[in-house]
């Protein structure tokens, strides 16, 4: 049996490369994914810090020691804090008719003259309650803002009844920072977290996007000259393998193009900013580095990450006859990329533990989990060579099994085919 010839992967491989990389879909994925990405961490977190709300509150404080104190608190926060919301409060005198003046408070909500009212009693301050009322209760910033503050003016008004000094306990309770200091190979350095933190999030989300991206490119790929019929005249020529290999690593080039883009792209923006950060940091702080050893294990598990998937669309693609019937099997895989988020914050908190391990070492999983443990901290070489190991076996396996469904299911046209038809060309290819 005549092995696959490099020269004739490496034709299919070029043909898939450059007419990928001069389609107009090419650069506009380039382009648009990383405005996407930046919308999507940048804009809502923006909109927020920008839009602040007001909120007309009437307050009956039936112990008369809670509304002037509250009134002092809100407006001091408006000035020295980054308040979203801020409050124009109105004191209403309590009443000898209390249900009457309830009634009212409700009549001027529903009116717009006020948006809310607060009722301050002192069996709500036994019970740690304070009754809120309004015609939308789904301001929860304004409420949390409100809840802090009230929190804050009735347990100092709880400490000056009981004769303590408020000043003196509030020193006494303050909270501790954590002073956090990596250890390493290189010496202790502070650091806060946030920029591996930041890191492993990052290079997480790209193999997780890139996989489903390109994998399905593939798909797409194989289906487009199936039903143009194309694929007929490629298969008179080199081997199904030859013609899926070829496939296969011309995609996987288009993704290594891709990503040096945005990299390229992500450095040369953020250069100078890194700069000044760098520059205004204490002297024991770093910012985290892109390593060569990161960056070698991050392509090399792209590549893995990439082939197991891969192959798998292809094999998708290979046996049906539209993307409509393909993507109900090709959603499997998805399945498989999805789930490492349910572990994506555990294997952050503790990169060493069994569940981190365990789940990094299932070949599905590795390309993802692996780099997200690699970010956070270098796990032992056994586990990273295990891990590349049954990958590696894994991508093999899938192109021996991918290649046996493609070389039948690439010319077979008409009906859906059944599972026991699949089983029976893997017998027989």
């Amino acid at each position: 049996m005549r092995l696959p010839t490099a020269r004739d992967i490496g034709i299919i491989a070029r043909r898939e490369y450059r007419a990928r990389i001069r389609s107009k879909g090419f650069w506009i994925s380039t382009i648009a994914l990383p405005l996407l990405m930046a919308a999507w961490l940048v804009v809502p977190s923006l909109i927020l810090s920008k839009t602040r709300s007001s909120q007309r509150l009437a307050v009956v404080d039936v112990t008369g020691n809670i509304a002037a104190p509250l009134v002092e608190r809100l407006d001091e926060w408006a000035v020295t804090t980054a308040e979203q919301v801020s409050f124009d409060i109105e004191i209403v005198a309590i009443e000898s008719d209390a249900e009457a003046l309830r009634r009212r408070l409700d009549a001027r909500v529903l009116d717009g003259d006020i948006q809310a009212w607060v009722w301050i009693d002192d069996t709500g301050l036994r019970d740690n309650t304070v009754e809120y009322h309004a015609e939308s209760l789904t301001n929860f910033i304004t409420q949390q803002t409100l809840e802090r503050a009230l929190s804050s003016v009735i347990q100092r008004e709880r400490l000056q009844t009981g004769g303590y000094d408020v000043e003196r306990i509030g020193e006494l309770i303050r909270s501790v920072d954590l002073e956090t200091v990596r250890v390493s190979a290189e010496g202790s350095k502070a650091d806060a977290g946030i920029g591996g933190f930041a890191l492993a999030i990052f290079l997480f989300m790209v193999l997780y996007m890139t996989t489903l991206l390109y994998g399905n490119q593939v798909m797409l790929g194989v289906l487009e000259e199936k039903n143009s019929r194309i694929v007929e005249i490629l298969i008179a020529t080199v081997r199904p393998l030859e013609l899926m290999l070829g496939k296969l690593i011309g995609i996987g080039l288009i993704g290594l193009t891709q990503l040096s883009i945005w990299v390229a792209t992500a450095l040369l923006l953020t250069a100078p900013a890194l700069v000044g950060l760098a520059t205004a940091l204490p002297e024991n702080v770093e910012i985290p580095t892109l390593s060569v050893a990161l960056i070698a294990h991050f392509l090399a598990l792209f590549i893995l990450g990439y082939f197991l998937y891969a192959t798998f669309y292809a094999m998708v693609g290979s046996a049906f006859n539209n993307p409509q019937e393909a993507q109900q099997l090709a959603s499997l895989a998805v399945v498989f990329v999805v789930l490492p988020w349910l572990f994506f914050m555990p294997i952050l908190n503790d990169p060493d533990s069994t569940l981190a391990v365990v789940t990094s070492l299932i070949p599905m999983f590795t390309p993802t989990l692996m780099m997200l443990r690699i970010a956070v901290k270098m796990p032992p070489a056994w586990q990273l060579l295990l891990g590349y190991v049954l990958t590696f076996a894994s991508c093999l396996a899938m192109t021996w099994l991918c290649a046996r469904i493609y070389r039948v299911g690439i010319l077979m046209y008409g009906k859906k085919p059944t599972l026991k038809e699949v089983w029976r060309w893997i017998r027989y290819a």
